[in-house]
């Protein structure tokens, strides 16, 4: 069976970039401008070498400092880097010029590789869906049409083996259906009539009739493509700070750097070429591409991890704000439970038995198209329990539905309220007389109890409960996952009033809904999590994260990530304070060697973007 094809690795993939090929090309201008001056080749050979390696390096960044400190008024700490890199040259130093430059070009090179692959890592996806699709007509026959062109209602025939062209729902036929490539689930699970089905997963080994649900610009694999290109351009609070902080940072280097100029030569009477170099290697070590470089690598890999398994974080932000998670809350319906409802249990009066109940009730309920008689019908289905045909159907609205099988007047209708503890209750009844009664109820999501005993453990203020359901369906399924803060009842605005209130007070709330009255809530919550297989397209859009898969277990193992990324954060910020620190002072007390300087403090910029990528790691999703 064809599986997905992952992202390119980071080799290929940095290939494909002109950062990469220009920081490239600018290490084997150094390279060779070394071996020459090693060979004792005339000077004019190397310096011709090491001169190409700072243009080729070099030009980008000049490029980007001088426009943002001419049309923004901004000093850029690439700036910083070629002043030192020129005035290293002008003294003779053009080597460590030179290395200055490879060193920057390749830290460049390397974060525009992280963030790339964080795209790649779920661009990929892109080549999932194929691009024509078998069209079914009204009168049976199959056409091929271009995929994007595929509008809802729309039939489409899948063949053993294809990939499906559209989001839909399967009509006809059963097969099993590869899915990993999309929401991470490591098998194929069986699809039949009323499943949903996604683009670019891969049928086996039966054909499926797939009724289109949502046109080519709003499947599932498009949605993924546009909210990477959202999450690609935001920034998280951290680094906007950093950024902040590195204007006035900046500026407070270039004075220190020409009082490190002017000091000595003023005071202690020295030579201006001793001063020049004390300088310059002063402003190399004192310059903040390090501090920078700490936040995105890390946020930007653990948004392609999580994308890996089938979770959407829409920013850096995002992904940021987790890790601070205090209270947690879970909507009810379609989040901790299925949010369908489905047949549980069946009593019967006098002479009739389960199957005969079913029976009945399944033959009228073929016609609703009400989620509680579609349950009944399945749970005939899966019972291989044969249905005749009803005639003089009748939907009576609010009560259920009545029709005539085999001569006989049947209705189901719910039960009156209180008539159960838990679950929906319906009555079956034939010509007036009560055959038996039905009972449904909206089963909990498998492993939900798992999954609030680890967020509990995540927030220290605890797990909370909000839904509109009533209180004792409501306490049912708190009872059953663990949760003991429960408010039922809620109507939309009562769930944000519940946020709001417990963010006002200083609280980090991580809320997962998946419907629109979610949506509010989900707007004022600190980080808003949607399931996004039945999630309402208002609730997706809203949130900050979207669970493709609506797996549960996914939102845990992403507050961890958070949490874990945000440690990196904080590492990489203190690798990077404390080589300047250590750097700065050497300078200042002592005589700092350039080539000794570059490598440090450039060395500690690799260091932070590779510690960052750590978390592109599949390993780091479930640790």
């Amino acid at each position: 069976m064809t599986r997905a094809v992952p992202p390119p690795p980071f080799w290929r993939a940095g290939l494909q970039l002109a950062e990469v090929r220009w920081a490239t090309s600018a290490l084997a201008l150094f390279l060779a401008g070394w071996f020459f001056q090693s060979v004792a080749a005339p000077v004019a050979v190397w310096w011709t070498a090491y001169l190409a390696c700072y243009l080729i390096g070099g030009w980008k960044p000049a490029l980007s400092g001088v426009r943002a400190a001419f049309q923004d008024k901004t000093l850029d700490v690439d700036l910083l880097m070629i002043v030192a890199a020129v005035a290293a040259a002008s003294i003779g130093q053009v080597f460590d010029g030179a290395l200055l430059i490879v060193i920057f070009a390749t830290s460049g090179a390397l974060e525009v590789v992280v963030t790339q692959r964080t795209a790649d890592s779920v661009n990929s996806l892109l080549d999932l869906a194929p691009e024509q699709a078998g069209l079914v007509a009204a009168d049976g026959t199959v056409r091929v049409v271009e995929t994007k062109d595929l509008e809802p209602g729309q039939r489409i025939l899948i063949r053993p083996g294809e990939r499906i062209g559209a989001d839909g729902t399967v009509i006809d036929g059963v097969s099993e259906v590869d899915q990993q490539a999309v929401t991470g689930e490591f098998a194929p699970v069986v699809r039949r009539t009323g499943d949903e089905v996604l683009s670019g997963t891969v049928n086996g080994t039966g054909a499926l009739v797939v009724e289109v649900t949502r046109p080519a610009s709003e499947s599932v694999v498009a949605r993924i493509v546009a909210l990477v290109d959202e999450a690609s351009g935001t920034t998280a609070k951290t680094q906007l700070f950093i950024e902040k902080v590195e204007q006035a940072y900046s500026f407070g280097v270039v004075v220190a750097t020409l009082l490190v100029l002017l000091v000595p030569m003023v005071l202690f009477e020295q030579s201006f070429a001793d001063a020049l170099l004390r300088a310059i290697v002063f402003m190399i070590v004192a310059s903040p591409c390090a501090v920078v470089l700490s936040t995105m690598p890390p946020l930007l890999a653990s948004i392609a991890n999580a994308g890996r398994h089938g979770v959407l974080v829409k920013s850096a932000a995002a992904m940021e704000a987790m890790a601070r998670t205090s209270v947690v809350a879970f909507d009810k319906t379609g989040t901790l439970t299925e949010g369908v409802p489905e047949v549980v249990g069946v009593t019967t009066e006098s002479t009739w038995t389960e199957s005969a109940v079913i029976a009945k009730a399944a033959a009228v309920e073929a016609y609703s198209e009400h989620p509680l008689g579609r349950a009944i019908a399945h749970a005939a289905v899966a019972a291989c329990v044969g249905s005749p045909a009803a005639v003089d159907f009748q939907a009576m609205p609010g009560r259920g539905v009545t029709g005539v099988v085999d001569g006989r007047r049947v209705t189901v209708e719910r039960a009156d309220e209180g008539s159960a503890t838990t679950g929906t209750v319906v009555v079956v009844r034939v010509d007036g007389e009560r055959a038996g009664t039905i009972t449904l109820v909206d089963r909990v999501r498998p492993g939900a109890a798992t999954v609030v005993r680890e967020m509990r453990a995540l927030a220290p203020h605890g797990v909370l409960l909000l839904t509109g359901d009533n209180e004792s369906a409501a306490r049912s399924v708190a009872d059953e996952t663990g949760i003991a803060d429960v408010h039922a009842g809620l109507l939309p605005e009562d769930k944000a009033v519940i946020v709001s209130d417990l963010g006002r007070r200083g609280e980090h709330v991580l809320l997962v809904g998946d419907g629109v009255n979610d949506a509010p809530a989900l707007a004022v919550a600190g980080t808003g999590v949607a399931m996004g297989r039945r999630g309402s397209d208002l609730a997706i859009d809203t949130a900050d994260v979207v669970v493709v898969r609506d797996d549960l277990s996914a939102v845990s193992c992403l507050v961890r990530l958070s949490t874990r990324a945000h440690r990196y954060v904080v590492a990489n910020l203190c690798i990077a304070a404390a080589v300047i620190a250590v750097l700065v002072g050497w300078d200042l007390v002592a005589t700092l060697p350039l080539p000794l300087a570059v490598a440090g403090h450039e060395g500690s910029t690799v260091i932070v973007a590779l510690n960052g990528a750590r978390l592109l790691r599949r390993s780091a999703w479930r640790s």
